[in-house]
């Protein structure tokens, strides 16, 4: 059985003439390009701690077959606004699992990505505590009710935005990688 006991957050940017070449260049800047990744849903293991990014890169080794939650998108309009984000609700009880969600968007900003995605992660969680809400209500509203509930202690998000190249790919990933 594989539970993970550890993760990171990592994101990158990628710019090339062919799509999958933009890709690897985004996994390269993430620095998780020499790893064979398998994405996985959105469950976050009960106890896992969240490491800083370099912490993570040094317990990975060249080849191996690494878990990750991944949000990608690719694009080829000069100027085209994409991004892609993850976010993590977490539960007050960490002995609980919490969720991860995976957003990608055409033209929205940063800020934008990162709630969205802290809004799915959280609103998942939120659903499978029984934590009542009315979902017409704006994210920092429900966010409010979340918090107020004592069940859901907060939302993290890493959202990565770029532009579209002239004669080429735009590629964005933000990741959540699992260390066993």
């Amino acid at each position: 059985m594989i539970v993970p006991t550890m993760a990171f957050f990592t994101k990158g940017v990628g710019f090339h003439k062919n799509e999958l070449q933009s890709y690897e260049l985004a996994l390269r800047d993430a620095g998780i390009e020499k790893q064979n990744l398998v994405s996985v849903s959105s469950i976050l293991p009960p106890n896992c701690e969240i490491i800083d990014l370099e912490e993570g890169l040094k317990l990975l080794k060249p080849g191996q077959i690494t878990y990750c939650v991944m949000a990608r998108l690719s694009a080829n309009e000069f100027g085209r606004m994409i991004g892609a984000s993850v976010g993590i609700a977490f539960p007050t009880d960490r002995n609980q699992y919490g969720y991860i969600s995976e957003f990608h968007t055409f033209g929205q900003e940063e800020i934008e990505v990162g709630d969205f995605a802290e809004d799915l992660a959280s609103t998942m969680l939120a659903t499978t505590l029984g934590i009542e809400f009315d979902p017409d209500k704006d994210y920092d509203e429900r966010r409010e009710i979340y918090l107020m509930s004592g069940k859901v202690v907060e939302a993290l998000s890493l959202p990565c935005v770029a532009c579209g190249m002239k004669g080429g790919y735009v590629t964005v990933i933000s990741c959540v990688v699992f260390i066993e």
